[in-house]
């Protein structure tokens, strides 16, 4: 009988050994398999960056205006022309000044016709009052009519250097006549293209104080940035810092340049203050275009071969610059305390914590239990 109980309680603690090694099993087959993401930790370069949205414009770019008054005759070009310097684009009605030319030259003839005649009376003035002063010491003119001839060859000397006068000025007015003349064809100043026209064919313009712009050439060569800096960032940039660009059409095309300036005078948007930061960059190709937006990136500072991880692989603080995070080995994870030092939107340098080839865990997920 004791035989039989020693079998019975030795069964029944076996069967609970099955059983919880079965339930065991169950566990483990049915629990959430981790899934890590991780990074294996190497040395690279750190960039730190400012983020700012641009436009483009022309590096050169003018306005090309009337500088007389009259009615444009004619307009030889149109939008998205390539001109060339000195290339006529149009021409105001010239008439005025041809007019002008006309009647001022007509003045200067009839002035000079003048001279001549003064000149012939000085002269026979200076004869006369010659033969008097040779008479007078015979006594055979009075000295009141050598006195007469003297004030008479002063007065013709008067009156040629009074025509002199005028002639000068009628000529400066001519000059201005014919260079009226030229302003009424109105000529490339620079090779470029022509991107707006705001004076049309036949209309009037008329050069008062300011000249009134007719179309604007713009040298497409070298587009010029304007980056839109927060008050914030811009304390952080220099001139001769690299820069570059992506446009919304074409992401994966870098436009780099250096930082050319920084506009002083600020712009308020929405209460908030934006500076310009400026760079060049070449346009060979002509596919940079007139106002296109920029997504603009500017390098402050670069740290090179130093190990980085990214920011989402941060797990606790534990002080200043000392974080808590996990590394895969073996398939296990183990927590391990790093020292941080500089970082940027996305990425951390290690400076003490972790070795090259460190696997880093960046990401976890659960999936479903095994079947």
């Amino acid at each position: 009988m004791k035989l039989k109980g020693k079998r019975r309680t030795g069964l029944f603690v076996l069967i609970v050994i099955i059983v919880l090694a079965a339930f065991w099993l169950w566990s483990k087959l049915n629990a959430p398999v981790v899934q890590y993401q991780t990074l294996i930790v190497k040395p690279g370069e750190l960039q730190q960056m400012v983020l700012a949205t641009g436009k483009l414009d022309a590096l050169r770019k003018v306005d090309v205006g009337a500088q007389v008054n009259g009615e444009l005759q004619s307009l030889t070009v149109n939008i998205g022309d390539k001109v060339k310097k000195d290339q006529l684009l149009g021409i105001i009605d010239p008439a005025q000044a041809e007019n002008q030319i006309k009647e001022v030259e007509a003045t200067l003839m009839e002035l000079r016709a003048q001279r001549r005649q003064a000149q012939a009376e000085l002269k026979l003035a200076q004869v006369t009052y010659g033969r008097q002063q040779q008479l007078v010491q015979s006594h055979l003119v009075s000295r009141q009519d050598l006195d007469t001839s003297a004030t008479d060859v002063a007065v013709k000397q008067a009156q040629i250097g009074t025509i002199d006068a005028q002639i000068k000025r009628n000529q400066a007015t001519l000059d201005t006549a014919k260079t009226n003349l030229d302003y009424t064809r109105i000529l490339a100043p620079m090779d470029g293209e022509v991107t707006q026209i705001t004076t049309l064919q036949g209309q009037t313009v008329i050069a008062m104080q300011q000249a009134p712009n007719i179309l604007t050439v713009a040298d497409m060569s070298t587009m010029l940035v304007k980056a839109q800096v927060s008050e914030a960032d811009v304390i952080h940039l220099k001139p001769g810092q690299k820069a570059w660009f992506t446009v919304l059409g074409d992401p994966g095309t870098r436009y780099e340049g250096v930082l050319k300036d920084i506009l002083p005078t600020p712009e308020k948007v929405n209460d908030a203050i934006f500076y310009y930061a400026r760079f060049e960059v070449p346009n060979p190709q002509g596919v940079l275009r007139l106002e296109m937006t920029a997504q603009v990136q500017i390098q402050l500072t670069g740290q090179k071969n130093v190990l980085t991880i990214p920011l989402a692989a941060l797990g606790e603080p534990v002080g200043d610059n000392r974080y808590k995070v996990k590394v895969l080995r073996n398939g296990e994870t183990r927590e391990r305390e790093v020292i941080l030092g500089a970082r940027n939107d996305t990425d951390v340098v290690v400076v003490k914590g972790l070795d090259a080839g460190d696997e880093v865990v960046i990401g976890e997920r659960k999936e479903g239990a095994a079947q």
